[in-house]
């Protein structure tokens, strides 16, 4: 399977992150869905099936570390990366390790760095 055969769910509410994430995915091929809140993303994950899903720890209507629980509870082949400025915070980088998430990056990202680590998983 190569990477247009992969599909990636970005689950954010800041249009800069989404404009970055999608350039950067779209040009190595991948097939991008958004969803800017957390109610949407979780509504329209079964339809669309992604591979991969990366989701800002905050965002809109339910948080990311909700979203995490949402898929590791109910779609166990889906793997999440997290984005947050909030990598700092050691109690919100263990949460998201503890509920299953399979990668942590924090904001300000290296898009090489993000790409490398997406391949790996996809």
């Amino acid at each position: 399977m190569n990477t247009s055969d992969k599909k990636i769910m970005i689950i954010d509410h800041d249009d800069m992150t989404i404009e970055i994430l999608k350039f950067i995915l779209k040009r190595e091929g991948y097939k991008i869905s958004i969803a800017k809140d957390g109610i949407n993303a979780i509504e329209r994950i079964p339809t669309i099936m992604p591979d991969l899903v990366i989701t800002n720890i905050i965002i809109p209507l339910k948080s990311g570390l909700e979203i995490i629980s949402h898929i590791k509870q109910n779609f166990k082949n889906i793997r999440v990366v997290a984005l947050s400025a909030l990598g700092e915070e050691e109690n919100t980088v263990e949460e998201a390790f503890e509920l299953g998430v399979d990668d942590f990056i924090a904001k300000p990202f290296n898009p090489n760095e993000l790409l490398l680590r997406i391949k790996r998983f996809l």
